[in-house]
């Protein structure tokens, strides 16, 4: 007898999968579509919750295939309202979502998580002092959307308006399960939620820059840049050093000119570091090969890490100086 955990997560399996699998078994071809709905616009957690179909094709169902959701492990609501929610995967391992609300601008975003740890050590985050694990499924991937949908229902009254791929891991070394979860969450079929909701954040990965492009990606893309030259990138992003600013500006053009999608720089000031007028001045110059908007992030301080939040007056003089350049700005104050 096959154990639980040697069964295939049915929701590995696409729609034209689910109707071979049910022509086997001997039932109409709309059951298919059925499981499909259940999965990803139901939100099923259980074979049992799927009412629709007969019970015996739903004890077959969970006698041949395993229903892996994630499940909530921890919430914790700051003061400002961002709801943080650690989830527990099925073996085990934890990941996080935030819930980031704006609601006088109707504005209720999720930052979903890609990987379980990261591999690419950044200096200033979090995630970058664990090694990375897995990436997770599609399924995993979708369930944070699902379960911090029901919460800005539940609080707010008002469901996601926007999806940022900036949790745990580098989305692009996790592409194809990424891609998977934005085609599930846009599906017109299912959710049908605008991919021009969606932005994709990565450290800096040029070919896979450049490869989204190729394949026809409809979301918007950001890059954690925090630094305008290669020798401070290089010291707190190790990954620089074989994706450069200059191989990274020429992706990301050409990223531009295929799909004419939004990109965005996200750039976190650090005191003392990157947060100087000189510095904006080089960030500017970066600014000019394709229209792009910078969002300067508060810092958040990581436990062991030597880095300290860039004063706000300085995050203004900053602003101000990419403003004088001609530059989109977004400033982005510590949340949650």
């Amino acid at each position: 007898m096959v154990s639980k955990s040697d069964l295939t997560d049915i929701r590995r399996l696409s729609l034209e999968e689910l109707e071979s699998v049910v022509k086997e078994l001997g039932q109409p071809r709309f059951r298919a579509r059925q499981i499909y709905s259940w999965l990803w616009t139901k939100g099923a957690r259980s074979f049992e919750a799927m009412t629709d179909l007969p019970k015996g094709l739903r004890q077959t169902l969970a006698e041949r295939f395993a229903l892996r959701p994630i499940e909530v492990d921890k919430v914790q609501r700051s003061l400002d309202g961002t709801i943080k929610t650690r989830f527990r995967l099925y073996d085990g391992h934890l990941i996080e979502s935030v819930l980031i609300p704006v609601p006088e601008d109707k504005r209720f975003t999720v930052c979903v998580s890609s990987q379980v740890g990261c591999s690419l050590t950044c200096k200033f985050c979090a995630t970058g002092q664990m090694k990375r694990v897995r990436n997770l499924e599609p399924g995993e991937i979708f369930d944070q959307f699902w379960l911090v949908n029901q919460q800005a229902l539940e609080h707010f009254g008002h469901p996601l308006t926007n999806v940022v791929y900036m949790g745990m891991g580098e989305p692009l070394l996790a592409y194809r399960n990424v891609w998977r979860s934005i085609e599930l969450i846009s599906d017109p079929k299912g959710l049908n939620f605008s991919p021009r909701r969606i932005t994709v954040s990565t450290a800096g990965i040029a070919k896979m820059i450049r490869q989204l492009a190729d394949d026809g990606a409809r979301f918007n893309l950001a890059l954690s840049l925090h630094a305008a030259d290669d020798e401070k990138r290089n010291q707190i992003m190790p990954i620089n050093e074989q994706n450069n600013l200059a191989v990274l500006m020429d992706a990301l053009e050409y990223f531009w000119r295929k799909t004419h999608n939004r990109i965005s720089y996200e750039y976190i000031a650090f005191a003392g570091f990157n947060d100087q007028l000189e510095d904006a001045d080089r960030l500017a110059r970066l600014c000019r090969r394709f229209p792009v908007r910078v969002n300067i992030i508060e810092y958040n301080p990581v436990e062991g890490v030597s880095f300290t939040k860039s004063p706000e007056d300085q995050i203004d003089a900053f602003a101000r100086r990419l403003r004088k350049h001609g530059v989109m700005v977004t400033v982005r104050r510590s949340r949650g």
